[in-house]
């Protein structure tokens, strides 16, 4: 069988491996405070140009974003997200499992526009009835998207612009940043540090066995390490993230090893063009949306795995394919024969 379910199929790195193999009996402090994290910190800030930032590894993107949304949010406020968003579809409920709502709006290719979130801020704050509703109190997107589209800067200015004048914080989910970052975008690190107020580097999908990387540019909330144990975020032995990022964030590694994913997926796409199926999405990253006949789904799933993703109709369903930093060419062109 040929794998293209998801861009974590595949355990880590080798060079991660072998970091965490080097390393394996030393004997250091726990939660995070060995020198290992303080060094990796020290290159992610550096990358970040955001000297300032405060960083902390956690274990996994869901427990990422419950942990930073119930960590940021008061009791009575919820979060914005597109109605495609991953805490909003994907994710069991972990958010309001915390207590907070999330605030779904429509989205474009996976997008939140600053339109919609100042047209949806306005009207709520021009509602006489709103001390009976749940505030807004962040705005939630991802880059890339559900769609493995992107925020162009000007779209992640615009919306910046609109927390900022609303005084809520901007939350970027980075589960799959590498794979955004080595495919070209205008939209850069340091654009991100700039304009959000909190953002994740996802490892999990790109080269680490597991963990993300929280960046508060500003500064964290008081308390956010022991806010992050209450959600099971917190590794005891956070050496392992450390020296996971540590390596990913030496001689650019993390987008080196992205770039393979795109090289695949570009591949890839050319190749279902030529072929005459259509795209469901233009995705420019990792993830590549498929319109199959449900039979012809049927036939292609007996010789590959991919993810099953939405009815189209009652005849066709859209399937997707995802490349990793561990794809290669020589299955790309084995699911090309396939196909």
């Amino acid at each position: 069988m040929l794998y293209f379910e998801n861009d974590y199929c595949e355990g880590a790195h080798p060079a991660v491996l072998q970091k965490l193999i080097e390393t394996n009996m030393e004997k250091l402090p726990g939660y995070g405070t060995d020198h290992y994290c303080e060094s990796a910190k020290e290159k992610i800030r550096t990358a970040c140009g955001c000297p300032q930032a405060d960083v902390f590894f956690l274990v996994g993107g869901t427990q990422t974003n419950a942990a930073v949304i119930s960590a940021l949010l008061r009791r009575y406020e919820g979060v914005i997200a597109p109605v495609t968003g991953h805490i909003n579809g994907h994710e069991a409920g972990a958010v309001e499992y915390t207590g907070h709502k999330v605030l779904a709006l429509p989205q474009k290719e996976g997008k939140l526009s600053a339109d919609d979130l100042r047209n949806f801020l306005k009207t709520f704050h021009d509602d006489g009835n709103r001390e009976h509703m749940v505030f807004p109190g962040m705005a939630y997107i991802s880059h890339p998207t559900e769609y493995g589209t992107l925020y162009s800067a000007a779209e992640l200015e615009a919306l910046s612009k609109v927390c900022r004048e609303y005084e809520i914080p901007l939350f970027l989910d980075g589960a799959r940043l590498g794979y955004g970052l080595a495919c070209g975008c205008d939209v850069t690190l340091q654009d991100i540090a700039r304009l959000t107020d909190v953002f994740y580097i996802g490892g999990t999908k790109a080269g680490a066995l597991c963990g993300e990387a929280v960046v508060f540019p500003k500064g964290a909330p008081k308390h956010f390490m022991t806010m992050t144990k209450q959600q099971g975020a917190l590794l005891a032995k956070g050496r392992l993230l450390g020296i996971q990022f540590d390596v990913l964030f030496t001689d650019d590694l993390y987008k080196k090893i992205s770039e393979n994913a795109i090289q695949a997926a570009n591949r890839l796409k050319e190749a279902l063009c030529e072929k005459g199926y259509e795209l469901y999405i233009d995705s420019p990253t990792n993830q590549i949306f498929v319109i199959l006949e449900n039979s012809q789904m049927e036939r292609l799933s007996r010789l590959a795995v991919f993810s099953f993703w939405e009815k189209y109709d009652d005849m066709h369903t859209v399937v997707r394919f995802a490349t990793s930093w561990a794809t290669r060419m020589e299955e790309i062109e084995e699911l090309i024969s396939v196909l």
